[in-house]
């Protein structure tokens, strides 16, 4: 039985943002950020908020139609875009938990890492709920776009936050890159890409 999906918007931003925090409470880098448990459960929602404004305004978030999974979607266009203005991470570390120099720090390592010269689809988090996990209710939500990169010819990016979820990528076609991302005494990350299917034929 397929997975009926929908695109967000305004009105599901906490249903997103209670999918996101409850996915990523236990996850390796969410604990790097915030290493004291008791202040993840109260710090943690507000990184989840401000990554789920960033993409509610510039790009895509699928949901699962019945609210147990969500995937968040940026277009990266080919071209490097100039520094000009605000330093993003600063702004979020800033916004989310201002003595904490772990978030700007991700968010930086992040940036460096991601590929400039192709236009590409980027998932920038999937969430399913712990109770559903398993389903494959995330695939369907990556299948949903990756259906379409293969049809326009576009590839895809992301980065797997444990060496566990790389399977899950790996089934869908990501493949690695050609280096981690470290985070200083932290745990490693696995920037994966996947080219169309379409362009292998």
């Amino acid at each position: 039985m397929g997975v009926a999906i929908r695109a967000a918007g305004e009105g599901d931003r906490e249903l997103v943002v209670r999918l996101l925090d409850e996915a990523f409470q236990d996850d390796p880098v969410s604990g790097w950020i915030f290493p004291d448990a008791e202040y993840r459960r109260t710090t943690h929602p507000k990184l989840m908020a401000a990554f789920t404004d960033a993409v509610l305004a510039d790009g895509r978030i699928d949901l699962a139609e019945d609210g147990a999974a969500c995937a968040l979607w940026l277009s990266v266009p080919g071209e490097a875009h100039p520094q000009d203005g605000p330093d993003e991470a600063v702004q979020l570390r800033e916004a989310v938990d201002p003595g904490n120099e772990r978030v700007e720090t991700i968010a930086r390592l992040m940036e460096a890492g991601h590929p400039a010269d192709r236009a590409h689809e980027y998932l920038w988090m999937i969430a399913v709920k712990p109770a559903r996990q398993g389903e494959g209710l995330g695939a369907a939500l990556i299948r949903h776009v990756l259906d379409r990169c293969d049809r326009e010819g576009l590839p895809a990016y992301l980065e797997a936050s444990s060496e566990r979820s790389t399977k899950l990528y790996q089934r869908l076609g990501y493949a690695f890159t050609d280096r981690t991302l470290d985070l200083p005494d932290g745990p490693r990350m696995y920037p994966m890409w996947r080219e169309p299917r379409t362009a292998l034929r």
